[in-house]
């Protein structure tokens, strides 16, 4: 038994020692002050795997490969909701690359990010990006029963040709479930804006449900003076033009980015694209 006791406290002592010696730590560092960004790719192009960006360098570091490319009209991260990446506030570099063996350099621009979550849009291989604040902290909702709203955020990226941004401002609408009518979504926008979030009112069917439904969008064109020029004229893959009307599910409480671009008189015709948010 005084050999088991003392081969116990041999063992104490050693694991105190070990302990003293070798603190446990964590191989993670805070996020901190530092800039939190998504990367979106919005460049008017044929949706085509030939035009997706195989690889992606931010500083010289490597953010998306072959493995897992920036596809047209998407966003990295991606894969789930409410990822970022991190980077210290200040100028970055972006370079993306194209082609099987990521060798093609289709993109090397300079921009500022700042303190906070932001989304950078790349929309023309030759120009800087636009960075757009994302809008956090989000408001939050507290209700009883069902909430009855999701959130969206518009953007304008429409290019009227190749090379040639719309100098239109664009008023996104919704139609209401309940009157039919149309209803403002923010204020206009001009190209490289966004609105706010706003809150999109949705009626649901079925009240035990998951809660979504068909939500029916419109543009219109907005003047200088703020008065509603008309609805906003598209080309469609025929080559004949249309006012603008497309529609998406609504998730109650979500929030989703809506990024309107491609071409508006051109192919690739436009067309809004989804990110979610949350």
């Amino acid at each position: 038994m005084k050999i088991i006791k003392y081969l116990s406290l041999i063992l104490a002592v050693t694991l105190m020692a070990s302990c003293e010696k070798e603190p446990i730590e964590y191989d993670a560092n805070p996020i901190g002050e530092k800039a939190e960004f998504q990367l979106h790719y919005v460049v008017p192009v044929t949706t085509a795997s030939a035009n997706n960006i195989t690889k992606v360098e931010i500083n010289n570091q490597l953010y998306s490969n072959i493995k897992a490319p920036l596809n047209t009209y998407n966003a990295i991260p991606n894969g789930a909701a409410g990822r970022f990446f991190i980077a210290n506030p200040g100028t970055i570099n972006i370079k993306m690359y194209q082609g099987t063996n990521m060798d093609q350099l289709v993109y090397d621009q300079n921009t500022t990010l700042t303190l906070g979550k932001q989304n950078v849009f790349v929309h023309d291989f030759n120009q800087p990006p636009v960075v757009i604040d994302n809008g956090y902290p989000y408001i939050r909702r507290e209700v009883v029963e069902t909430d009855s709203t999701t959130w969206v955020k518009f953007y304008n990226f429409l290019y009227e040709t190749a090379g040639v941004p719309t100098t239109l401002r664009l008023q996104y609408q919704y139609i209401s479930h309940r009157t039919g009518e149309l209803v403002n979504i923010g204020d206009p926008v001009a190209f490289g804006e966004s609105t706010g979030w706003e809150q999109v009112l949705l009626l649901k069917t079925d009240l035990v449900s998951s809660g979504s439904r068909r939500i029916d969008y419109r543009i219109k064109v907005i003047d200088d003076n703020g008065a509603v020029v008309g609805d906003l004229q598209v080309m469609k893959s025929n080559g004949s033009y249309a006012s603008y009307s497309d529609y998406w599910t609504g998730y109650l409480g979500r929030r989703v980015h809506h990024i309107f671009c491609g071409y508006r008189a051109a192919s690739p015709t436009s067309a809004v694209r989804l990110f979610y948010a949350l």
